[in-house]
This record gives C-alpha cells, sequence and structure tokens, in this order.
C-alpha cells in the first residue's frame, strides 16, 4: 500500500523550528589562536618559573628535658607496700616501693629462716668479743699490778745496791789504810786479816744484791713483754671475731635484699604515674613508676627523619606540627623549630623506648632514621587565647619541607628514573 504523506512532507515537519532561536556567529580563528598561546605561554611560564618543595611527613613524641624516668621491677617479686601517690613530689633516693622476695616452703618462709639464723650468730659473736675484750683488760690489768709491784721492789733494791757498793767502797779504802798502817806496824797481821775478810764479805753481798737487780730488770721485762704478747694475741682473737662478724653482716645484707628490696626514685621530680598496687606480683622488667625529673618541664618533640631525608633537613628550620590529642582539623598546625639533628642513624635498642618510632606490620624497626629534637614555643601552642597543655609522650605528625624545585622538574622525574634506569656504566 502507497503511503499516505509524500515522504518530502514528513521530512519538512521534522526539519521546521518549533520556537525562536538565536544563532551566534562563531569565534573568529585568531581568536582562538590567541586564547591557545596565551594559556600555553602561561603554562609554561608556571612550569618554568613556579617551585615547589618536597614535604613529608613523619611520625614523632613529646618528650620533656630531662626525659622522663622509667623505672621497673629488678627481679620477680609481690608488691608489698607503696610509699608514694600520684603527682606527689619526691626527692633522690625517697623509697617507692617495698618488694617482697621471700619464698615460702613446708618449713616456713625461708628469708625470715636466715635472717634468724645470721642474727643469732651475730649475736653469740657479739658476746665471744665482749667476752674476749672482758679477758684482756682482766689478764692486762693482772700483768700491770705484778708490773708495779716489781718496779716498786726493784726501785728499792738499787737504793740497796748503791748503798752496798758505797759500803763497799768505804771497806776498799778502809782496807787500803789497813796496809799502810801494817808496814808502818802500827798494826798485825791478823788484824788486817779480819779487815780483808770483812772486805769480802760486804763485796759479796754487793755482788749478790747486783745479780738480784739484774734478775728483778729480766723479770720486769719479761712482764712488760708478756703485756705486749697478751695484748695483740687478744686484738687477733677479737680482729678474727669481728671479722666473721663482717662476713655475717654481709650474708645479712644479702638475704635482706633477697627478702625485701625498696624501689627508690634515682633523681628528683614528681609521681606522673604508678603502674602496680600492693599485692600484685610483677616480673623482672615489669613497668612500676613513671617519675618526671625536676620542677619546671620544658617540653621538646623527637622526631624520626628517615635517611632520603637528612640532607635537606638543616639546624633552625621551621616545620609544621599537628598533635593526635589537638586534630588539625579544629585546633590547626603549630610550628616548630629543629634545633638537634643525630650525624648516625639512631639504634633499634634506642628507638625501642619511644612509641613513636616508625616499626612495620610485624612490630620490627627496619631501615635507617635519624633522631632529630624540635623545639617548641610553648606560647604558640594555644587555640583561641587557650592554652594547650602538652604532657610527655603525646604523639604527634611533623611535615618536613624538603629540596625546592621548580614545576617542571618534578613533571620530569619519571623522565629522569627512565633516564638512570637505561643509563649504562659511569666512567670517571
Amino acid at each position: 500500500m502507497p503511503p499516505l504523506f509524500r515522504p518530502e512532507v514528513a521530512e519538512n515537519k521534522q526539519s521546521q523550528w518549533l520556537g525562536k532561536a538565536l544563532l551566534l556567529k562563531g569565534w573568529p580563528p585568531w581568536v582562538t589562536a590567541l586564547l591557545t598561546a596565551g594559556f600555553m605561554i602561561a603554562l609554561l611560564i608556571f612550569l618554568i618559573f613556579a617551585q615547589y618543595a618536597r614535604r613529608i611527613t613523619v611520625s614523632a613524641e613529646v618528650i620533656t628535658q630531662p626525659h622522663t624516668i622509667n623505672l621497673f621491677s629488678p627481679v620477680e617479686g609481690v608488691i608489698s607496700q607503696l610509699l608514694v601517690s600520684n603527682g606527689q613530689k619526691v626527692i633522690a633516693g625517697t623509697p617507692l616501693y617495698q618488694l617482697d622476695l621471700s619464698r615460702v616452703g613446708q618449713t616456713g618462709n625461708a628469708s625470715t629462716t636466715t635472717l634468724a639464723a645470721i642474727n643469732k650468730q651475730r649475736h653469740q659473736l657479739d658476746d665471744i668479743i665482749a667476752q674476749l675484750e672482758n679477758n684482756k683488760r682482766a689478764t692486762l690489768s693482772n700483768l700491770q699490778d705484778q708490773l708495779d709491784q716489781y718496779q716498786q721492789a726493784q726501785t728499792g733494791l738499787n737504793k740497796m745496791v748503791a748503798s752496798a757498793a758505797d759500803g763497799l767502797n768505804a771497806m776498799r779504802i778502809t782496807l787500803d789504810s789497813y796496809n799502810i798502817s801494817l808496814r808502818k806496824g802500827l798494826i798485825n797481821t791478823d788484824q788486817l786479816n779480819n779487815q780483808r775478810y770483812l772486805y769480802y764479805q760486804q763485796q759479796s753481798s754487793y755482788q749478790n744484791l747486783h745479780a738480784q737487780a739484774i734478775q728483778q730488770s729480766l723479770q720486769i721485762s719479761g712482764l712488760q713483754s708478756a703485756k705486749v704478747t697478751k695484748s695483740s694475741d687478744f686484738d687477733n682473737q677479737i680482729s678474727q671475731s669481728r671479722y666473721q662478724q663482717q662476713g655475717l653482716d654481709r650474708e645479712l645484707a644479702e638475704a635482706n635484699v633477697k627478702n625485701l628490696l625498696l624501689i627508690t626514685a634515682p633523681a628528683a621530680g614528681s609521681i606522673s604515674s604508678l603502674s602496680v598496687t600492693p599485692g600484685q606480683m610483677v616480673n623482672a622488667g615489669d613497668s612500676l613508676v613513671q617519675l618526671v625529673p625536676g620542677n619546671n618541664e620544658i617540653f621538646f618533640l623527637v622526631a624520626w627523619l628517615p635517611d632520603e631525608s637528612r640532607p635537606f633537613v638543616t639546624l633552625g628550620e621551621t616545620i609544621n606540627i599537628r598533635y593526635a590529642a589537638f586534630p588539625s582539623e579544629k585546633y590547626g598546625q603549630f610550628p616548630g623549630k629543629v634545633i638537634s639533628i643525630a650525624d648516625a642513624p639512631s639504634t633499634a635498642q634506642e628507638m625501642k623506648d619511644y612509641l613513636s618510632a616508625p616499626r612495620n606490620s610485624s612490630g620490627m624497626i627496619t631501615g635507617s632514621y635519624f633522631k632529630a629534637i624540635i623545639g617548641l614555643n610553648s606560647a604558640s601552642v594555644t587555640w583561641h587565647q587557650q592554652h594547650l597543655a602538652l604532657t610527655s609522650g603525646m604523639q604527634a605528625q611533623t611535615t618536613l619541607f624538603l629540596e625546592q624545585r621548580p614545576l617542571y622538574q618534578w613533571m620530569l622525574s619519571p623522565y629522569y628514573s627512565l633516564k638512570n634506569s637505561i643509563t649504562g656504566p659511569i666512567n670517571e
């Protein structure tokens, strides 16, 4: 069947405008070319002269100067007594905890039994030393009394010897005069012999007295020597007993340490936190207390710089800081200044004491990191004129500004990487 209308009529109806349309004349080609050229020139100028500083974000942690002191349990035991409280000011040597290290067996507390036995031995040695000192005093007093008596007798005997010597001299003079008288015929021989007999009798008495005086002197010397010897013997015995006593004192001190151990403050400061309570069992290495040294806390930030950023970070450089406790969406960023950078990478032993140290998924510290100390301006840690309090251990993120290049160099970074990968050996 042929169509009802001609095809030309249908096409005409479809091509007719249903409303009014405003037809504009197109841009001239020279305008389009000029705008395109201007845009390309502006883009090139921007890429050539505009610069961008590469930046990285590293983890950081708030610390105090001096650092917060963490005290750990040196041995396994039970907390028997808590001697301080949170926030308390302490001085160096102040007892903080009393740790009970005693062991209990079927016969009772082994440490208490050992202490009782050592104390008993020590008391016995005290009695022995006291008895030796009493014996020493009594013996030396007895010897001194004998010595005094002999010295008094010696004094009298010396006088008798001197008197006998005078009498002997007088008898010798008389005997000489008798000899002269005999030659003159004034006396006979019997009278001379009688006088000579008296002289020899006086001489014998003098010699006996002199020998007795020598014997007395020897006895006095013997008593003096005996006094020194006895005193030395008693002193040796007392010294041996005191040496044994010192050994017992050492054993007593060791037994006391094995029984009770005092955890003391190594420096003056304030108690930040107490980790355990009385009656709680602790193992060697368990945390006991945190101590903030000093009275005026000075806050710093410790940051860990990866090795690729170390050459570009300089002393005095300003960085941006974002604290985890103060979200940057609300509080913004805070300034800081680099005041110290380590010249050598930090060891894993040093980094493990910081929660902010970079770690992999298994908790291990890998790679080289340089320790940087960031100075904080306490006046700048404010928000709407409200001071924000910092505490040691707060986590933070820091933004470091590294090398600065034109934008086109950053755009060509893939080219540089490709160039380095295809470049052959470099000859010096």
